[in-house]
C-alpha cells in the first residue's frame, strides 16, 4: 500500500487537471461507467464523520472510501483542522488495497472543480462580479474556480468576521489579480453580483429570496449534511436546481429542505452534473434565469482524484510503500 501525505498529493496534480478527472468522472457516471457512490453520516459530541464511498471502472476498476471529520471546535481547542480525515483506494477488480492517503487536499480540489464544471454550464458566460461566503480554504479554492472559468475581474468577501473577511480579500487579491472586497453587508453585495458561492458550516440561511437578483449563478457547497443550510428554501422554486447527485441533495443538500419544507418536488431537480456534461440536460436557459448549483460532494469525485494522485506518485516514485498483508 502506497501513503501519500497531504503535501505530497499537493505537488501531483494542479487544478486544470483536478477539474478533467473531476469533468471525466461524472461523464462515466452517467453513463454507467461508476460503482454505485455511497454516503453515511455519523455524529459525535462536537462534531460528525462523513463517510463516502464509491469508484470508476475505467481506465480500469477502482474503489475509493473517504472518511473525514467535521469537528469545527478544534482550531480554537486543539489548534488542529476543523475537517481532516483520509481515503483509502482500493483495486476494483480484486479488494487489494492500494494506497492511504491524506484527504484534505483532495477534497478542497476536487469540491472546487466541480463548481468550475458547474459555473460553465449555469453562469452567464460574461459573469465579472462574485460574492464569496465563506473565507476559509473552501473559499480560496472557490474563487479560485470561479476564476478559471469566468472572466471575473471583482469580488465579495463575506465571512464569519469583518477581520477574517479583510485577511481573505487581501490574499486573494494579491494571488488572482482582481479587486476584492470585504464586506458585512451581503444584500448589498449581492445586489451587485453575477454569481455567488455559499461554503460555510452554516445551520441557518445565509441568503433570502429577495436578496438574489434575476440572472445570478449560486453554487450552494456548505450544505452536506441535513442539518447545515445556506439558502432560504423559498429561493428554490424561483430558481433552477441542478447538483452533483439527486439522491444526495435530496437528502443532505440545499434541496433537501425544500422537500421537507414542501416547495419543491424530486421533480422539480434539473438534472445531475453528469447530464450537463453529456448533454442529457440544458443548463442555462435565459439571460434572467436564476441557476442553483447543489453540491453536496460524492464519492464519483474522491475516486476520481485519488485515482490520478495514485497514478501519478507511482510514476514519479512519490509516497512510503508498506507491506499490509506483512
Amino acid at each position: 500500500m502506497l501513503i501519500l501525505t497531504r503535501s505530497q498529493i499537493a505537488g501531483l496534480l494542479n487544478f486544470e487537471e483536478y477539474v478533467q478527472v473531476v469533468e471525466d468522472a461524472f461523464r462515466a457516471h452517467a453513463e454507467g461507467q461508476s460503482l454505485e457512490p455511497a454516503l453515511m453520516h455519523v455524529s459525535a459530541p462536537d462534531g460528525e464523520f462523513h463517510i463516502k464511498a464509491g469508484g470508476l471502472l475505467a481506465p480500469e476498476p477502482y474503489f475509493a472510501l473517504k472518511a473525514n471529520g467535521g469537528f469545527f471546535k478544534n482550531r480554537e481547542r486543539y489548534n488542529l483542522p476543523n475537517i481532516q480525515g483520509m481515503v483509502i483506494l482500493c483495486s476494483g477488480a480484486s479488494g487489494l488495497p492500494l494506497a492511504a492517503m491524506d484527504s484534505m487536499e483532495i477534497t478542497i480540489q476536487r469540491t472546487g472543480a466541480a463548481t468550475a464544471i458547474a459555473a460553465r454550464f449555469l453562469a452567464r458566460p460574461e459573469s465579472a462580479v462574485c460574492t464569496m461566503c465563506g473565507c476559509g480554504n473552501q473559499g480560496r479554492i472557490q474563487l479560485r474556480a470561479m476564476c478559471h472559468v469566468l472572466p471575473i475581474r471583482r469580488a465579495f468577501a463575506f465571512g464569519l468576521t469583518l477581520g477574517e473577511a479583510q485577511g481573505f480579500a487581501t490574499a486573494m487579491g494579491a494571488e488572482l489579480g482582481i479587486e476584492i472586497t470585504p464586506t458585512a453587508d451581503l444584500p448589498a453585495a449581492l445586489a451587485q453580483s453575477d454569481v455567488c458561492v455559499t461554503c460555510t458550516p452554516a445551520k441557518k440561511a445565509l441568503l433570502a429570496p429577495g436578496d438574489v437578483p434575476p440572472g445570478m449563478f449560486i453554487a450552494a457547497v456548505g450544505a452536506d449534511s441535513p442539518d447545515k443550510q445556506e439558502l432560504d428554501a423559498r429561493l428554490l422554486p424561483a430558481a433552477s436546481v441542478f447538483g452533483d447527485l439527486l439522491d444526495q441533495c435530496a437528502a443532505v443538500g440545499e434541496f433537501h429542505h425544500g422537500i421537507v419544507q414542501g416547495l419543491v418536488r424530486r421533480e422539480d431537480f434539473r438534472g445531475e452534473l453528469g447530464a450537463l456534461i453529456t448533454g442529457a440536460v440544458r443548463g442555462r436557459t435565459a439571460a434572467e434565469e436564476i441557476t442553483i448549483y447543489d453540491s453536496t460532494g460524492t464519492a464519483i469525485q474522491d475516486a476520481a482524484a485519488a485515482i490520478a494522485a495514485y497514478r501519478k506518485a507511482k510514476a514519479s516514485g512519490i509516497g512510503v510503500e508498506i507491506d499490509l498483508a506483512g
